[in-house]
């Protein structure tokens, strides 16, 4: 059945998702990229991002392999897409990624203004959603054509769908890093009241992996 989820949100040991002060030399806010030591050596980091066929493997490929099975359409917020704010100045920026981002397929791109859908190479389609979180879902869903849809983040986003019960499963790896400052993913947040249990448990040398699963079925 196809699910609705988080795979591979990396958090801080002071439950923060992202630093302060994101910028175009920050992408991940300042100290955001201290976060990721357990998943940008990996095998499925280099050869999706880079096109490189190197790279660990072990625990930590493992679990950023599986962010990426069944995947047919991804959900991002607008900081995830680039730092730019408020109305588009022009149609330039085309993401943090190139001419050829990771995803390859549909992404929805949460923002309160519109712009052009844009296709990339390597099958990756940017589409500018004003609607909210239901709409992007909604179009997600048909888009990803019985495929899983992958929510990418940041914080904001994932809370708001974590708030609405649409998650099935979270795939969170905690780093063993302090930002001190930053986006926090849970604040807020009543996980346990919103039906989610535990379902995994595995630490590697560079994070703990945990893994959510909402009771009762896929997302409403």
């Amino acid at each position: 059945m196809a699910r609705v989820r988080v795979a591979g949100f990396t958090l801080s040991l002071d439950g923060y998702g992202a630093g302060p002060d994101q910028d175009i030399d920050n992408p991940l806010g300042v100290g955001g990229t201290e976060l990721h030591q357990w998943l940008i050596p990996t095998r499925t980091f280099q050869r999706s991002l880079f096109g490189k066929d190197e790279g660990t493997t072990g625990i930590d490929d493992d679990f950023a392999a599986r962010g990426f099975q069944n995947v047919g359409a991804w959900i991002l917020g607008r900081n995830m897409f680039g730092p730019i704010r408020g109305e588009w100045p022009d149609t330039r920026w085309k993401g943090w990624w190139g001419d050829n981002p990771p995803y390859r397929v549909p992404v929805f791109i949460l923002t309160h203004h519109g712009r052009p859908s844009l296709e990339m190479d390597g099958g990756t389609t940017f589409h500018f959603v004003t609607g909210g979180i239901r709409e992007a879902l909604d179009r997600a869903r048909e888009a990803a054509a019985g495929k899983d849809v992958r929510i990418g983040g940041g914080p904001d986003t994932i809370r708001q769908y974590l708030r609405e019960g649409l998650i099935d499963e979270l795939h969170i790896a905690i780093s063993p890093v302090l930002l001190g400052r930053g986006e926090s993913l849970l604040e807020g947040i009543d996980l346990r009241a919103l039906g989610y249990a535990c379902g995994e448990f595995v630490a590697s040398e560079k994070a703990t992996h945990v893994v959510l699963r909402r009771q009762g079925g896929t997302g409403a």
